[in-house]
Parts: structure tokens; C-alpha cells; sequence
């Protein structure tokens, strides 16, 4: 049959232009698809060999192969799995010409104009061939197919430009080879030596090391492995595979040793340590893959900055398509590390960016789940393992109570706390409410910079007074969370430094309530003045009953934001209006009482202005905020001092 030559439409030209020149972000991932394509090629004839008897064609050494010729500059890969036939090449690889090309274009355009990515690389991903990325890196792309069972080939040649050509032949083996005419090497436009053994050997480490098939090539000449015939000329070379194919996620566990998958764990995270757990997962029915994830047992040293990348890498059938994943794995869990493999995805034609489908939210969720049941099963059956982690990433982790409200009751499930209970170790939620006193009905907390100085806040005296248990909070996370999380198994959480805190039962407060009326009575005049007298710093002055010891402290409503919060937005450059707070006295305290005797009997005296002024200002240190005018505070209390010598 005579050589037949199709012209590119105007439109199929533009399109392979915009292939070649704007899709794929680097050059590398030609060779990549060329062996996608060819395992899937080689998996399709083992799968049709099975199927039909009648196929007579020899699978018993099914592989890729990779040639060069530096001094004509080709690049060949070629496989012996399924071919195509004449028809499937001017189907399949002539796809690009079809008449569906100028409605492409059109709605890429439109969908460019308008900013909406997403949907113009869907749309490229219904379209696209990864075997035209060859043309990035080729002048001239050369095809030679069998399909398996058929006598006659197909060559398909093309430059890219205008026409392509395609013709029958007698000599073709079976399977499929794609020969490039390389462009010269250019390096400033990331062109790179393709006939370099080395340059290949990193491209398929790199991309391919997974694939199910050997990937073939000859060893370069050397004095070592150079054979020479009688005549001089250079004979057989010696063949290496240069891939591994040990997709160690596809084997089953007890194949498996832990140094091998420590080993793939170092070579993922580029870590020096082996990795704390090791999760494998495996999803089988209409959609299928498979997970192999590591629980790094330190951190690295970017996980705090800005534009840490996540660590799960995603494969399709073993072909490596990106790094960082960031839709497989939530930014709370970006310290897992990883690989996930699936049997099939919706990529755009150049395989690096992911189209948003079920698939992969039903794949991410599932990740997550299995990463946070394995941690509950650390929790209860290594806890020297766990406490390594949570010592780790216990802050990272809690991100996730922002973040992510479906999961929120299991990541309150790992978490761990510092605790007036315990002076060295961490307690759980559960843990917590199962030593709750009879009657009390809240999970109580205080946040702060250290356990020692929550630990010597004035608000703390009622409830070690009385045996309350209070969870120490102290990562500056833990100032965010527990605005958004209301409760834990029914008990409220609450903040022993804002609103109310009554600790009295129901008989303590029968016993009390007469004692509380006559001290609101007593103090009712000097409550009063000194609301209005400390009115721009504090909204109210009250009587406290969460002081045994202090003179005063300082609390927030129910919902206000603490004063930690506050300085936290204002670093991150967010306007946050100033919070008046509410100025607790202790009724029991000689200072209270002989400021409220003062009051009564001289309520004129200039004095007692100032000793509110200082009462307010001690009870703002104590609870570690900062004053307005450090310099009068301290002329008065020199003043005071002064005065009792």
C-alpha cells in the first residue's frame, strides 16, 4: 500500500503547538508517557493472551526497551506487548485531527478568557494524547506497529508541522516502537541531552522505577563491557534493566521486610531516619488503589513555613505522575509521607494536575480516616510510640480541629493534653471525663504560654481548692481551637478565665447563696465606683468566686477573644478591636476589704482612685497582659511603698 499523507487542520496545528510549547511545565515527561504508554501496551497482550487461545505470539519475555544512536541523534522505545492496527493508528494516534479539534479550541479559549483552570484542564484531559508530548523534544517522530496476531505494520512519521504520513509495511515486529529525531540539546530551555545514559537513567528512577515491566537499555561502551569482533567492529552490548519494579505497595506484607519499606520511606522523604509507623491500605472493588503512607518519626525543619509541601506522591498504574499531592492529604497531615497508587484517574493530558472528581475526595477521605485510625490504635497499644508522635506533630495535628469538622471527633479522639492531674505526662479528653468529679458538668481549660504560668494564674485557685481537674493549653494552635469546639462527648468545654465559674454543688450553693447575697449588698457601692472609675480599661467589676488567695483577676466574657488571641491577629497584620474585660475581686482578701471599707468612709479621697488604678493593674499582670502605661503604674507603686516606710 502506498504511503498515504494527511494534512494537520488549521486547528489540530495550533493545538499541538499549544501541546508542545504550554502544557506540560517539563520537557522530562516525554519519556515518561512513552513508557506509560508501552506498559499499557504490554498489559494489554498478557490480558488478550489469557483471553484468547488463538493468539499465538510469545509473552514469556514481555519488556521495554530504550535505544540510542548518538551520532544520529534518535531516541527509540519500543515494546513488544499489543501493537495497533492500521486502523487503531489512524484512530488513536490521529486523534489530534479529528473534526471535534475546532470546538476544542473554541471552548479552551473561552474557559482561558474567563480564569476558569480548572475547567479548561478538564477539558484538556477528555482530549489530549500524551505521545505528542514527543514533539517537545523531537523534530521528527517516527511509529512502527504489529498489533499482536496481524501479519502487516503501520508506519506513522510527522514532523509536527503541517502533515504526518502513514504506511503499510511487511518487516514490522510486533509491538510497538517510537523513534525521535532529537532536538539539539539546549539548556536554557531545559532541552537536555536525551542520549545520555545517565539523563535517562534519572528520568526513569524518577517517573518510572515502579513500572510493572523491565525498561531495558544497553550499558554504555567501556573497557569492561566491551565486546570487539574480528573485524574491529563493536559487538553486542551488555543489557541492564534500569528500573527496579518493586512496587513495594503492591506486594503483599509478609513479603515485605521493614528495611525495605525503610528503605523506599528514605528514598519518599529524603530523611536519614527510619520511619515511626508504616500504614498500608488497599481499596478494592469499582475503584481500586493502593496506599503505602509513613508516620515520619521527627519533623523536618520546614513544617511550620510557608509553603511546606505535603509528602504523598501519586502514581497511576505504577507511573509516577506528581510530588506533594496536595488532594490526597490535608494540610493538618501534611508531615505523612507516601505513595498512593491508582488503577485509573482523570488527569488533564499532562498528568501533573489533577481533575477534581469523586475519585479522589472518596480516595482522600478514606486516607485521612485510615491515618487517624491508625493513630488511635498507636494510642492504645504503643503508647511510647504515640507520645513520640504527639511530642512531634500533637500540633500539628490539632490544625485539623479548625479545619476539618468531619473528623473532628476522631482527631479529639488522639489528642493529648498537659493536665493538673499529671505533672509529667499527657491525658486524653476520654481520660479526662472519666475521672470528672460527681456533678461536674464541664470539661474545664486554660490556655497560656507555659503549664507554670497557667499554673500560677489567679484563676486557677477555686479549682485546685476544690480537686478540679484542668487541662494545661499551651501550643499557640490551642488558642484557635477551642473558639470552634463546643463540646466533647456531650460536656461543654470551658475556659476557667472568662464568664462565670461556679464550682459549688447543689447543696454548697443552698448553704452559700445567703453569704453571696450579703457580700453583693456590702460591695454593691464599691463595685459600682469602680466600674465607672476603671471604665476605659474594664467593661465591669464583680465579685469573684474563682479566687481563694489573689486579690483580683481578670476574665472574659463567654465569648470573647482572650487577649493571646488578640496579639496573635494583630502580628498577622488583622485589625482586631480592643476587648474590655471584666475585673474579678476577691471578697475575702484584706486588700479588697479594706478598699471597700476606705470607700465607705472616705469616698472622696483622691487616694483611692489610685489604688483601684493598681488593684487593676496587678490583676492585668498576673494574667500575663501588658499595661497601657508602664511608667505611671510604676511611679505609683513607688508612691505607695514610699508612704508605708
Amino acid at each position: 500500500m502506498p504511503i498515504e499523507t494527511f494534512e494537520f487542520q488549521v486547528e489540530a496545528r495550533q493545538l499541538l503547538q499549544m501541546m508542545i510549547h504550554s502544557i506540560y511545565s517539563n520537557k522530562d515527561v516525554f519519556l515518561r508517557e512513552l513508557i506509560s504508554n508501552a506498559s499499557d501496551a504490554l498489559d494489554k497482550l498478557r490480558l488478550e493472551s489469557l483471553r484468547d487461545d488463538k493468539l499465538r505470539e510469545d509473552v514469556s519475555d514481555l519488556h521495554i526497551g530504550i535505544e540510542v544512536d548518538k551520532e544520529q541523534r534518535t531516541l527509540t522505545v519500543r515494546d513488544n506487548g499489543i501493537g495497533m492496527s492500521h486502523d487503531e493508528v489512524v484512530q488513536l494516534i490521529g486523534t489530534i485531527a479529528n473534526s471535534g479539534t475546532a470546538k476544542f479550541l473554541k471552548e479552551l479559549k473561552e474557559f482561558k478568557e474567563a480564569k476558569d483552570a480548572a475547567a479548561s484542564e478538564e477539558l484538556i484531559g477528555q482530549f489530549g494524547v500524551g505521545f505528542y508530548s514527543s514533539f517537545m523534544v523531537a523534530d521528527e517522530v517516527t511509529l512502527l506497529t504489529r498489533r499482536a496476531g496481524e501479519n502487516q505494520g503501520t508506519r506513522w512519521e510527522s514532523s509536527g508541522e503541517g502533515t504526518y504520513t502513514v504506511e503499510t509495511v511487511d518487516d514490522a515486529p510486533q509491538g510497538t516502537s517510537v523513534t525521535l529525531r532529537l532536538k539539539p540539546e539546549d539548556i536554557e530551555d531545559q532541552l537536555f541531552d536525551y542520549t545520555s545514559a545517565w539523563k535517562i537513567k534519572e528520568i526513569v528512577k524518577r517517573y518510572s522505577d515502579f513500572i510493572t515491566w523491565p525498561i531495558k537499555m544497553a550499558k554504555e561502551s567501556t573497557e569492561s563491557t566491551e565486546s570487539t569482533g574480528e573485524d574491529g567492529d563493536d559487538g553486542p552490548r551488555e543489557v541492564e534493566t534500569v528500573n527496579s519494579m518493586k512496587a513495594l505497595w503492591a506486594r503483599s506484607r509478609d513479603e515485605v521486610t521493614d528495611d525495605e519499606y525503610s528503605e523506599l520511606y528514605k528514598h519518599i522523604s529524603h530523611d536519614w531516619n527510619d520511619p515511626l509507623e508504616t500504614i498500608r491500605m488497599q481499596a478494592e472493588g469499582t475503584f481500586e488503589y493502593q496506599a503505602l503512607l509513613f508516620i515520619p518519626s521527627h519533623p523536618p525543619q520546614d513544617l511550620f513555613m510557608q509553603g511546606h509541601k505535603r509528602g504523598v506522591q501519586l502514581y497511576v498504574k505504577r507511573v509516577f505522575i506528581m510530588d506533594d499531592c496536595e488532594a490526597l492529604m490535608p494540610e493538618y497531615l501534611r508531615f505523612v509521607k507516601g505513595v498512593v497508587d491508582a488503577q485509573d484517574l482523570s488527569l488533564n493530558v499532562s498528568r501533573e494536575i489533577l481533575q477534581q472528581d469523586r475519585q479522589i475526595q472518596l480516595m482522600h477521605r478514606r486516607l485521612v480516616k485510615k491515618v487517624l485510625s491508625t493513630l488511635k490504635d498507636m494510642m492504645s497499644g504503643n503508647p511510647e510510640r504515640y507520645a513520640t508522635f504527639w511530642r512531634e506533630f500533637g500540633r500539628v495535628l490539632k490544625e485539623g480541629l479548625l479545619s476539618d469538622f468531619e473528623n473532628r471527633d476522631a482527631i479529639l479522639g488522639v489528642s493529648s493534653f498537659a493536665s493538673t492531674q499529671d505533672k509529667e505526662g499527657l491525658t486524653t479528653l476520654r481520660q479526662y471525663v472519666d475521672r470528672m468529679k460527681e456533678g461536674q458538668q464541664h470539661i474545664f481549660y486554660m490556655t497560656g504560654e507555659s503549664r507554670s504560668a497557667i499554673e500560677s494564674s489567679p484563676h486557677m485557685e477555686a479549682l485546685q481548692a476544690k480537686g478540679f481537674e484542668v487541662l494545661l493549653l499551651t501550643d499557640p494552635v490551642d488558642e484557635v481551637w477551642v473558639q470552634s469546639v463546643p463540646e466533647f462527648d456531650g460536656r461543654q468545654l470551658r475556659s476557667i478565665a472568662k464568664g462565670e465559674v461556679d464550682l459549688d454543688t447543689e447543696e454548697e450553693k443552698k448553704e452559700v447563696e445567703a453569704e453571696r447575697e450579703k457580700r453583693q449588698q456590702e460591695f454593691a457601692g464599691l463595685l459600682t465606683w469602680m466600674t465607672k472609675e476603671l471604665s476605659e480599661s474594664v467593661k465591669e467589676v464583680r465579685l469573684s468566686s474563682r479566687l481563694t488567695v489573689s486579690p483580683a483577676c481578670i476574665v472574659g466574657d463567654t465569648h470573647d477573644v482572650t487577649p493571646a488571641l488578640e496579639n496573635m491577629y494583630r502580628a498577622m497584620g488583622q485589625e482586631v478591636p480592643h476587648i474590655k474585660r471584666i475585673l474579678e475581686l476577691n471578697p475575702t482578701h484584706p486588700l479588697v476589704t479594706g478598699l471597700r471599707t476606705a470607700h465607705t468612709e472616705r469616698d472622696a479621697d483622691a487616694g483611692l482612685a489610685e489604688a483601684a488604678e493598681l488593684l487593676y493593674g496587678m490583676a492585668l499582670l498576673a494574667d500575663g497582659g501588658e499595661l497601657s502605661d508602664p511608667s505611671r503604674f510604676i511611679k505609683l507603686m513607688a508612691d505607695r511603698l514610699e508612704r508605708t516606710l
